[in-house]
């Protein structure tokens, strides 16, 4: 009987044995399985983030061959939007709704005929379209900041954009105009060129060429950004329900 009982112990190990043997790879599959699902949906949430992350373009004037206005000291224009466009876009890159594309990112010559500035921002399908300048004119006592736009739907984000920055620069507020200008005309979303300061204007430019203002401008920048984002999710929420 003491045989007999060890034995049939033995035999019930071995059936547990058989059933666990049977089971693990079972399980080994449905975990791969659910970190395969996992995987996906991570995909997917990173790609859905992608296609609705508010796109801006900054749009540096000038460069290359192309050095726009001479300033009061000598320098050219295009030094100075460079300077201030990457400040922007770093500022942006902090934005987690927000993803920002340059125009140009060095010194390179972008030739106005080729119309490349609005075609980059159309094919990207942007959101808003920001082109940063320097003024110029023959009297340097000329002096204020000054936001171009073009389109009827473009008027709402220039006067944001003009507000901030008149307030972070101090000049003179010259207010926002409707002009024709292929960058902010030939765009298929709102669009503005600011004219920040008179680089003609010693005043003006010696604080223009400092990272301390252009520290200040690019976040009135990024902050009219923002308004206008904030204000176009409300108005779309408020269309959406009426």
């Amino acid at each position: 009987m003491v045989f007999q009982r060890k034995n049939g112990r033995n035999h019930r190990t071995r059936n547990m044995l058989v059933v666990t043997l049977l089971i693990f790879p079972t399980l080994i599959l449905s975990a791969c399985s659910g970190n395969s699902d996992n995987n996906n949906n991570a995909e997917v949430n990173s790609s859905n983030n992608k296609n609705t992350a508010f796109k801006v373009v900054i749009d540096p004037g000038h460069g290359g061959k192309d050095n726009g206005a001479t300033g009061a000291s000598g320098q050219y224009e295009k030094r100075f939007t460079l300077s201030l466009s990457k400040k922007v876009e770093k500022l942006l890159e902090q934005e987690s709704e927000m993803e920002v594309f340059m125009t140009r990112t060095d010194d390179s010559f972008i030739s106005q005929e080729s119309r490349y500035r609005p075609k980059y921002a159309n094919k990207l399908n942007a959101d808003v379209f920001v082109s940063i300048h320097g003024n110029t004119f023959s009297n340097p006592s000329v002096s204020g900041t000054e936001t171009f736009y073009y389109h009827n739907n473009s008027r709402q984000f220039a006067q944001m954009l003009q507000k901030h920055v008149v307030e972070a620069t101090g000049f003179r507020d010259r207010g926002i105009k409707k002009k024709d200008l292929f960058v902010v005309r030939d765009t298929e979303m709102p669009a503005a060129l600011i004219e920040v300061g008179y680089l003609t204007n010693p005043a003006d430019e010696s604080e223009m060429r400092t990272d301390d203002l252009q520290s200040r401008v690019a976040a009135s920048i990024v902050e009219g950004i923002k308004e206008y984002k904030e204000q176009s999710d409300e108005q779309g929420f408020l269309n959406g329900v009426f």
